[in-house]
């Protein structure tokens, strides 16, 4: 099961993603077998976004769940095939952030590293939760990096919403079902 989850900056997207893994391990008779795994992208590069991560980290901690954190700047398809397993619950958070990295990095093949990544997900045993910033509602932007960048995060979101079985819209904290 592949349900993606887009939003805004701050809309809860993350908030509700994880809610997600909550009501699954309540619904789940053996919840305590599944393992939950959060597959984390972004990199503390100055003291905003160190903050923003803390702010994740604390979030997650409220709830009654152990989770197992991978680190995944730019091998994403590569850390969930190594790690994502039948008795899995999966959540990505961000992959807005995870194709900033790669579009920083002179040397990615993004479309060939966006294949693979699909196929990955679509391959995996896992329940997998993804979540990504919603950013083609708003202007075209001026520089053609920010351009590409929301060309490409458009394209991707199509390309995981025509595979998942779920996609969800959150606005103000209010989840929109869009498909599924």
């Amino acid at each position: 099961m592949i349900h993606l989850v887009l939003g805004g900056a701050r809309s809860g997207k993350s908030r509700f993603a994880e809610s997600l893994v909550i009501r699954r391990l309540a619904e789940s008779q053996n919840g305590a077998a599944l393992e939950c795994l959060y597959f984390a992208t972004a990199e503390a590069l100055d003291s905003e976004m160190s903050e923003r991560i803390a702010q994740h980290q604390s979030q997650r901690n409220h709830h009654a769940i152990t989770w197992r954190t991978i680190e995944s700047p730019l091998a994403l398809s590569a850390a969930l095939t190594a790690n994502a397993k039948v008795n899995s619950i999966v959540l990505v958070d961000c992959l807005t952030l995870w194709l900033t990295n790669h579009l920083l990095q002179s040397s990615s093949d993004w479309q060939t590293t966006k294949t693979e990544f699909l196929q990955a997900i679509n391959a995996l045993p896992a329940e997998v939760i993804l979540v990504s910033n919603e950013v083609g509602c708003g202007i075209v932007p001026m520089g053609e990096i920010s351009r590409r960048f929301v060309d490409e995060a458009g394209w991707l979101h199509q390309d995981i919403a025509a595979i998942a079985d779920k996609v969800t819209l959150v606005t103000a904290g209010l989840p929109l079902s869009l498909k599924g």
